[in-house]
């Protein structure tokens, strides 16, 4: 069976991000897409160029050369070449999705701008670097550039909220719901107007439904004089200390240190402030795979373009019902008087090394003392995958919830909650639509029984 393929999550034509101080705020998405898809894929496993028209149009009209509104001409100029690198592409690239994304940002940006398709193009001009010192040394940003000062200077403190994934994957979401998913593959876990997140998870054995995070993409979007737009990528043992253009803040704007990334232990824990929108993300990589958790206002998590057709979020939707691992039965068989064979019980197959399970809660309790879902997730993943770096991965999402979560009385969850449908969350209940894997779990303990 082939493995299955990374789906790149694309946000609509009218959500297209513009490029530069002319573009309109209906075209919010493009700068992601482009971002994404020149991150994503090595221009050499492909005859398709699309990659090589994207980069050149990103250096003709991003930074210092992003055209005014005055700069009409020249920025059509930039659309037309674009357009006509992708059309000398066309033929090697008929099922290129970077190819297609590109296409339909062309014709909305060409209209945004009244763009006619004859006329004059331009080379591609490469970027100028900001002098050595300048701008990672820069302090004074604007007052816009910080969250608090600017959005909240006449009223209360924003409302934060948190995200994290860790583990075998565990969510909690913004909303504290708490599940376990299998996820496999790539899916986003934050979608709005200033920023991306897409984690791209990968199985752990050979036949498990058990996954773990393997690659992280962000994207910060470009904000007014604040930052460029910046994409941070972390995959399994390569943990970057900086975007990927090598910088380590928003790039050669005045509030670029609005923005900035720092490493708190050398490829095992990175942190990012984007004060701009009051958002703080940490990534570690514990063991082989990623974990990630943000810490972001309300107002920020909730701005989107059109919340309906936004699609999956895993952060504020949490993960779909097909997606998710109902471990209530688990966690029911542990608690019981077969507390010796929990892994019968458990919705996905033993890894052959596992823990038993008196060792696997021994293991978790050093760590984590209080048995809430943090714990519980540990004994689980322990007990599916064998890898006793799950128990590191469960701490330091804990640690970070301590770290990032507004409400210290929330710290502790102990209610697995389920999205059912309808979108009312359930917590600590059976399922009544969804009662497959009890059922699998309680025929697997018949023989015990009887």
């Amino acid at each position: 069976v082939e493995p299955p393929q990374e789906r790149l999550v694309v946000t609509g034509r009218a959500g297209w991000m513009g490029m530069g101080r002319g573009a309109g705020r209906s075209a919010l998405g493009f700068w992601p897409t482009l971002a994404f898809l020149l991150c994503s894929f090595p221009a050499a496993i492909s005859p398709c160029k699309i990659l090589k028209c994207n980069s050149e149009f990103w250096s003709a009209t991003s930074g210092s050369h992003s055209p005014a509104s005055d700069d009409a001409p020249e920025f059509c100029a930039a659309l037309r070449t674009y357009a006509l690198c992708t059309r000398r592409t066309a033929r090697t690239c008929r099922g290129d999705l970077a190819y297609h994304s590109a296409v339909h940002g062309i014709e909305d940006l060409m209209s945004q701008h009244n763009c006619s398709k004859d006329g004059p193009t331009s080379q591609p001009r490469l970027r100028t670097l900001p002098p050595a010192g300048d701008s990672q040394e820069r302090s004074d940003s604007p007052e816009i550039c910080h969250y608090e000062k600017s959005f909240h200077k006449h009223s209360a403190a924003p409302n934060y909220t948190h995200c994290g994934l860790f583990g075998d994957p565990h969510l909690r979401t913004f909303t504290d719901r708490f599940q376990t998913c299998k996820v496999q593959g790539a899916w986003p876990l934050i979608d709005n107007n200033y920023l991306n997140v897409q984690v791209t998870n990968t199985p752990v054995l050979p036949g498990s439904p058990a996954t773990a995070t393997s690659k992280l993409t962000i994207i910060f979007k470009n904000f007014q004089e604040c930052v460029d737009q910046k994409v941070y990528q972390a995959e399994m043992d390569e943990l970057p200390a900086a975007f990927a253009d090598g910088s380590k803040n928003g790039g050669d704007r005045h509030g670029a240190n609005s923005l900035k990334i720092t490493e708190k232990v050398s490829g095992q824990h990175v942190e990012i402030q984007a004060k701009y929108i009051g958002t703080t993300i940490v990534v570690r990589q514990v063991g082989r795979y990623l974990t990630f958790a943000v810490r972001m206002p309300e107002e920020v998590v909730n701005a989107v373009e059109d919340r309906d057709s936004q699609g999956l979020y895993l952060c504020l939707r949490g993960c779909p019902l097909n997606q998710q691992i109902d471990f209530q039965a688990f966690r029911a068989s542990a608690q019981g008087p077969d507390a010796r064979r929990p892994v019968a019980a458990s919705p996905a197959p033993a890894a052959p090394e596992t823990f038993p399970y008196e060792t696997a809660v021994a293991k978790c309790k050093e760590k984590l003392p209080v048995e809430d879902l943090y714990y519980q997730a540990c004994v689980f993943d322990l007990l599916t995958t064998g890898d006793v770096n799950f128990t590191l991965a469960a701490y330091y999402a804990l640690e970070d919830v301590k770290m990032l979560h507004s409400n210290k009385d929330k710290l502790h969850l102990y209610e697995r909650t389920r999205e059912l449908p309808g979108g009312v969350a359930a917590a600590g209940q059976p399922l009544a639509p969804q009662p497959l894997l009890s059922t699998l779990a309680l025929l697997a303990l018949l023989p015990v029984l009887w």
